[in-house]
């Protein structure tokens, strides 16, 4: 049913890829017995991080660290990273050497919805289960364990979705002391998503 896109699908400036992951499904196959065979959403918001020229990157220093290493790999791969209690996914872009990424900041719930809820507490609304990037692997059930994982492999992976209409950009969310950056219009989202998250 769903299916990994090709690993060519993620060679392309970051720009141009975070605006391409807009309406792409994220897909995690889960375990035999569990609510759901898959866990999917939607993607409707990403941001994208130009390594080197870019303050807000973790990579700005362009010096590889434990946590940024898998940054300057190949396209395609996961870099997953905490920040407070949450943890945040993104897809790698750029040539090898090259540290640039996308966050992937909210989805759409598709499919998987009970076990979703389940992951997020009953108590909160479906709308708020996966509008914000932690919120977003809670739902799906992401940890640090697929730092390194390549989003073209089963069993957490991209997969084609269908064509947004409308997508708008707009500076990124809570980079505040990043300088010039701050102003990038390096946000992508779905025009119209109640799944986006809420812009500060």
């Amino acid at each position: 049913m769903y299916e990994p896109v090709d690993q060519s699908f993620f060679q392309v400036p970051v720009l141009e890829l975070s605006r391409n992951l807009i309406g792409q499904y994220i897909v995690h196959e889960q375990p035999p017995g569990s609510l759901s065979q898959y866990l999917v959403a939607r993607i409707v918001e990403t941001e994208a991080y130009q390594g080197p020229i870019d303050r807000a990157a973790h990579s700005f220093s362009n010096q590889p660290t434990k946590r940024t290493e898998v940054m300057f790999k190949e396209a395609g791969l996961i870099y997953t990273y905490q920040m407070h209690t949450h943890t945040l996914m993104n897809v790698v872009s750029g040539a090898v050497g090259t540290p640039h990424g996308v966050l992937i900041r909210a989805a759409e719930p598709i499919e998987g919805l009970e076990q979703m809820q389940a992951n997020r507490g009953d108590k909160i609304q479906m709308k708020d289960w996966t509008n914000g990037p932690g919120k977003l692997t809670k739902a799906l059930g992401i940890t640090m364990k697929y730092y390194g994982h390549h989003w073209s492999e089963k069993p957490l992976f991209i997969s084609a979705g269908p064509e947004v209409k409308e997508i708008e950009t707009g500076p990124r969310v809570g980079i505040g002391n990043s300088g010039e950056a701050v102003d990038y219009p390096w946000r992508f989202f779905e025009k119209g998503s109640k799944y986006v998250s809420k812009y500060r």
